[in-house]
């Protein structure tokens, strides 16, 4: 293998679900990081890929410049180095941030071998829209915070993605309720591709509900579906775009009214036209 940094997917739960690619640069490479070495000495045992010799070198989100420089200085020397998280993908609220941007500052290569990723798993298995999706990693610890961060989220045009803890669920779904609106659809997804495996849809408010009554152990993906745009009736487009029309041209009406109701625009310039037309017809027979 080349000089150069090689980011290792691993499982998220079934420890055959490692590609075998990755296992190829993992029994391959001359030095080996990983966010969890016990974690990663195990997956290799399973998978019976030797070490014969080599050490697992630890770099987790507590691992400082120092560390990022031996590993830099193993690839000057021409040698190649694989980076696993302890699961999923790295950097994908995992560490690795900071190990890819000095690697490739310092002019060497990172590649990476794919794989196992919860944001994605939870994704397929929630039946929401997966078009477009926003990750936003953990919520804030402090409800403060977390109210905050929801409410910033509230209009994003693609379906959120949270991780969180079993013990910190409840909190998050009932927070979540109230900033982005109780009959919003969502799913837990809990235990991805482990043997206690379960996803729960439903609304914010009756996901709340549930746990509160049922609460859930292990790993949580939460996923939430986009907002929806309210129903808006004939009658008070037309009373808003008579209003607009007062102050500006049909077409830059039915810009403003189009935006406000998040509607197509060429159905709202028609009825600017339309209404446009019907007060000069009525100024026309005052005369």
């Amino acid at each position: 293998m080349a000089a150069g940094l090689y980011l290792v997917a691993t499982p998220i739960g079934t420890a055959r679900d490692i590609t075998l690619r990755a296992l190829d640069i993992l029994a391959s490479a001359d030095v080996i990081a990983a966010e969890d070495t016990r974690s990663l000495r195990r997956l290799l045992e399973i998978h019976g890929v030797p070490l014969g010799g080599r050490s697992v070198l630890a770099y987790h989100d507590h691992s400082g410049a120092g560390t990022r420089a031996r590993l830099i200085e193993h690839m000057a020397a021409g040698r190649s180095v694989a980076y696993a998280s302890e699961a999923g993908t790295p950097l994908i609220a995992d560490p690795g941030f900071d190990l890819v941007r000095d690697v490739a500052q310092a002019g060497f290569t990172v590649t990476s071998a794919p794989g196992p990723s919860a944001v994605v798993t939870a994704l397929s298995l929630a039946g929401l829209p997966t078009d477009a999706f926003f990750f936003a990693g953990f919520l804030p610890n402090a409800r403060g915070a977390r109210q905050a961060r929801l409410s910033a989220l509230r209009e994003v045009p693609g379906s959120l993605v949270f991780y969180e803890s079993p013990k910190r669920i409840a909190a998050t779904l009932e927070d979540a309720a109230g900033a982005l609106g109780g009959d919003r659809q969502a799913a837990l997804c809990r235990e991805l591709t482990k043997r206690f495996e379960e996803i729960r849809r439903d609304t914010l408010s009756n996901l709340a509900r549930s746990v509160a009554e049922q609460p859930p152990k292990g790993e949580i993906v939460l996923i939430v579906d986009r907002a929806h745009s309210r129903t808006v009736s004939e009658s008070d487009l037309a009373s808003d775009l008579r209003d607009a029309l007062q102050r500006m041209s049909v077409k830059d009406a039915a810009d403003l009214v189009s935006r406000a109701h998040d509607l197509p625009r060429r159905k709202i310039y028609q009825m600017a036209l339309q209404l446009d037309r019907e007060t000069g017809d009525d100024q026309g027979d005052d005369t």
